[in-house]
């Protein structure tokens, strides 16, 4: 009954997450209606979100079993609590600044701490890639249900109306329900320590011996590969409806969330074909379903004409096909952390969690700019056409990720064998 509970504080957290991490859109465009800040000064708060996270995970992610897992939880969950607090108390872009910053700072250590913690809740890989990919599922289920709970306090009629920061109040009722949860809780971290972890010097060794297992860089080039491919499709589909598919602004933006649903659908999913399939098998088959999935979908993009008529009913067929991708994308990233991580002594988990947070920041910001380049020298055909390119890439890393998992399993009975003796 307690691990049930310890694994629905994690979901929770995570959906709190990734509500508050996903609603940088909606704040930019309301701090300019209410806040009568510009486009360029908006733009910052998705600045001060991801550097902060980057920043944060460097610097914290290998010390984190000294301060306890579900501890650093509560820790970001009163962070963030705080600061949506804040938001309805002193109304300003300054505020608004302040608060994505403790977002920023308290998901580096959300996801550290989730990630360690699953490996602690779980027996074996299997189910160690189980519960990951049912909770980055709910990460995509709090996703599309942020945008919902953030349009429910927009006056439409009146953009600038202050009346949407009064969301922060459920935010923060929301953050004190899962503190209370967690608090309830108990998770036995004894396994998370050893020698190394119980100093701040042995914890910084510890992270960067982890280079030196080939196991680890061909893991985190596959995961940068990975969030490269998302975040391009994720931030410029909504553009892509927009001047490909000639689709209103609204509409374009709607029919993008159903990239968010269909990743959502398939990281739940993988949760239960992963009982039956091996995980390289299901791996190899969602990115070669992807690569046909552009190829086939985006010749029937071209050459759409504008209408003043368009509605969901008479839209191009590819605005319904593309964002199917996410079906096929949503295993490979929870499913990729989940092996690496299950390869390695539970001591090391907080460590390689920290590098995955890191190299996941480079790769959505690379893709999202590499993306855009393309998309303004040529069009956003060529823009997605591109993703075939690390998707190749991605095949040949999941063949060499394999390897080495094997090897890693091979080598750890042996030790095993020769510390008995």
């Amino acid at each position: 009954m307690n691990r049930l509970r310890m694994i629905a504080a994690l979901a929770l957290i995570y959906m709190v997450f990734a509500i508050l991490l996903n609603s940088v859109g909606t704040v930019i465009l309301q701090a300019i209606h209410t806040f009568g800040v510009d486009k360029p000064q908006a733009s910052l708060l998705e600045l001060f979100k991801d550097l902060t996270i980057a920043m944060t995970s460097l610097l914290v992610a290998s010390f984190l079993p000294l301060l306890g897992y579900r501890r650093a939880m509560m820790l970001a969950l009163t962070i963030v609590g705080a600061a949506c607090l804040m938001m309805p108390l002193y109304p300003g872009f300054h505020t608004t600044e302040l608060l994505f910053t403790c977002i920023g700072i308290s998901f580096a250590l959300t996801k550290v701490a989730v990630y360690s913690s699953i490996g602690l809740l779980t027996r074996d890989k299997a189910e160690h890639g189980r519960l990951t990919n049912t909770i980055e599922g709910l990460f995509m289920v709090g996703v599309l249900a942020g945008g919902w709970i953030f349009s429910a306090f927009i006056d439409h009629a009146a953009p600038a109306n202050p009346s949407w920061l009064h969301v922060y109040w459920l935010l923060a009722a929301i953050c004190a329900l899962v503190i209370v949860l967690l608090a309830s809780s108990q998770l036995d971290e004894s396994a998370a320590h050893s020698e190394k972890t119980n100093s701040m010097r042995g914890s910084l060794q510890e992270m960067l011996q982890l280079f030196l297992r080939p196991l680890v860089y061909v893991f985190l080039i596959s995961a940068f590969l990975y969030v490269l491919i998302e975040q391009s499709f994720g931030t410029w589909l909504p553009t892509f409806n927009n001047e490909v598919l000639k689709l209103p602004n609204a509409m374009s933006i709607q029919v993008a969330s159903i990239l968010a649903g269909a990743t959502a659908i398939g990281r739940l999913l993988a949760g239960q074909v992963l009982r039956r399939v091996p995980w390289h098998v299901l791996l190899n088959i969602c990115v070669i379903g992807m690569g046909l999935l552009v190829i086939v979908v985006l010749p029937l993009a071209k050459n759409v004409l504008a209408r003043a008529d368009i509605d969901w009913f008479n839209a191009p067929v590819a605005a319904y096909l593309i964002p199917l991708i996410g079906l096929l994308m949503a295993p490979i990233y929870p499913v990729i952390n989940s092996v690496a991580l299950s390869s390695l002594p539970k001591p090391s988990h907080a460590a390689m969690t920290g590098l995955i947070v890191i190299f996941s920041a480079l790769g959505g910001t690379l893709g999202s700019r590499i993306t855009a380049i393309v998309f303004a020298r040529f069009d956003g055909i060529h823009a997605f056409y591109f993703s075939l390119i690390p998707m190749t890439l991605l095949l040949i890393l999941l063949f060499l990720f394999k390897r080495e998992t094997d090897r890693s399993t091979a080598i750890t009975p042996v030790k095993v064998g020769l510390a008995a003796k």
